[in-house]
């Protein structure tokens, strides 16, 4: 299939999504990059997973758009596509692409091992690597191959937990697969001194790459680090799962990510594309070749939107995707006019609209919930709503510490004192009144006997509901 010395040329697509919301972007944009790696002369065709981004009937339009495609690129060249996250493309999605190849092959790696591209034709390993006697075997019947891949799709972390241990499981991964590359490393070496060409494929994420959003991924729970790549000695490594195109190089060997091959979501940074790789035996170079992603404009308010603000953006966002967010208080979310501001980008592809309300909060006696006794939690009450709390204090120690006759007792006391008052005609000033404090009783109290009219205390006895004499 190559010519001595002739570079091979290979078509890099990943993450591109099929659905039923996302048909539109994701064929517009592979349609692009399928047409543009056929005018380009690839050699080969590899996705690197996420053909798709979720289950999808046989029946379902987004499905036999994607199978199109790769029909339509199998005409040109050999197909390698690898088994993403099983969250968007369960196990057996990608069955059916085998029985849609035209002139070339599609080939479907949905398991950790290595194969080899012969005259256009795919020959895997029995195991996870080639062995010695099949390398013999291979060059016996193929000569030597144009190249030789290898595939290590999503890892299935149910069954490594199984076999490690839920807890070991999250670090496991890496470890597992450190070791599996280095291992490959061994081979690969061996097929590059023969002149054979070697390329990784996978589907994962790497420790210290960023996402669409810019946000590093550093952690010990993801696939592969940088050296563990470097490490299975492979002349290009051609990555997926990262929405974000990102390359590193090392000694003329480059792993890299072309990142979805459209825009999905809001806020994603960076060009959309795939990558045109040119591969040698121990040197590569990958180039991003840009699609016609949809361009999105995300406007953010931290409080109403300002629609002066928003009337000079209108004006640049024509068939955009626009999403305009902004947080207000509760009381305030009136004041946001929505249909004026759905008319200022009536000419946008679409207005999505995310507005974060703000609820009131209400604190009636703020701090009283760290009072530690009920008594500091009175006084915080009455210092909060400026009253005084004393009175009310002092009757909360007496039902705390007196029994129910001793306050009863205390009461009743209080009541003759008041008619004794009235009896000799004696009325305290209202401002004595609104001073005084009440009786703090802190032990049963003996109350003394006053005398009293009995005309005075004949209503504690009387039918109140008593018809009054005629």
């Amino acid at each position: 299939m190559l010519n001595d010395g002739e570079s091979l040329r290979a078509g890099h697509f990943s993450d591109l999504h099929y659905s039923p919301s996302n048909q539109a972007e994701a064929d517009r944009c592979f349609g692009f990059a399928v047409e543009d790696a056929i005018a380009f002369g690839c050699h080969v065709g590899v996705v690197s997973g996420d053909s798709t981004d979720h289950r999808l009937d046989a029946h379902t339009p987004a499905l036999s758009a994607l199978a199109r495609r790769v029909h339509q690129l199998s005409a040109h060249m050999p197909v390698l596509l690898l088994q993403g996250t099983f969250s968007h493309e369960p196990p057996g999605t990608l069955d059916l692409f085998r029985l849609i190849g035209a002139r070339y092959p599609v080939y479907v790696a949905d398991r950790i091992h290595q194969v080899a591209l012969c005259a256009g034709q795919f020959q895997p390993s029995t195991g996870a690597v080639f062995s010695d006697s099949e390398i013999d075997a291979l060059l016996a019947q193929h000569g030597l191959p144009d190249a030789v891949f290898t595939c290590v799709p999503t890892v299935n972390k149910a069954v490594l937990a199984a076999a490690a241990g839920v807890s070991n499981a999250a670090t496991a991964v890496g470890d597992h697969l450190a070791d599996y590359l280095a291992a490959a490393g061994g081979v690969n070496r061996d097929w590059r001194s023969r002149g054979v060409r070697t390329i990784g494929v996978s589907h994962g994420t790497v420790n210290g790459c960023q996402t669409e959003h810019g946000v590093p991924m550093a952690g010990f729970d993801h696939e592969f680090s940088i050296g563990a790549l470097f490490d299975a000695e492979c002349d290009a490594f051609m990555l997926g799962h990262i929405h974000r195109a990102q390359q590193w190089e090392q000694a003329g060997r480059v792993v890299a990510y072309p990142g979805s091959i459209g825009r999905f979501h809001y806020g994603e940074i960076g060009q959309k594309g795939y990558l045109q790789w040119e591969i040698d035996p121990g040197r590569s170079s990958a180039t991003l070749v840009e699609t016609p992603a949809r361009e999105t404009v995300c406007i953010d308010f931290d409080g109403p939107p300002d629609m002066t603000q928003l009337a000079t953006v209108a004006g640049d966002t024509a068939d955009k995707f626009v999403r305009i967010r902004w947080t207000i208080n509760e009381e305030h979310r009136q004041l946001v006019d929505r249909d004026a501001i759905l008319a200022l980008f009536g000419k946008s592809a679409e207005v999505k609209i995310e507005a974060r309300v703000m609820p009131a909060v209400r604190s009636r006696a703020e701090g009283i919930s760290r009072a530690a006794s009920l008594t500091e939690k009175l006084a915080r009450w009455g210092e909060l709503t400026h009253v005084d709390a004393t009175p009310l204090v002092d009757r909360l120690h007496m039902l705390e510490t007196l029994d129910a006759e001793s306050i009863a007792d205390a009461v009743l006391a209080g009541l003759a004192d008041v008619v004794a008052m009235t009896s000799v005609d004696w009325m305290p000033a209202r401002d004595a009144v609104a001073d005084s404090k009440p009786v703090s009783v802190p032990e049963r109290v003996q109350v003394p006997s006053i005398a009293a009219p009995a005309s005075a205390l004949v209503w504690l006895t009387d039918d109140l509901f008593a018809a009054e004499p005629a």
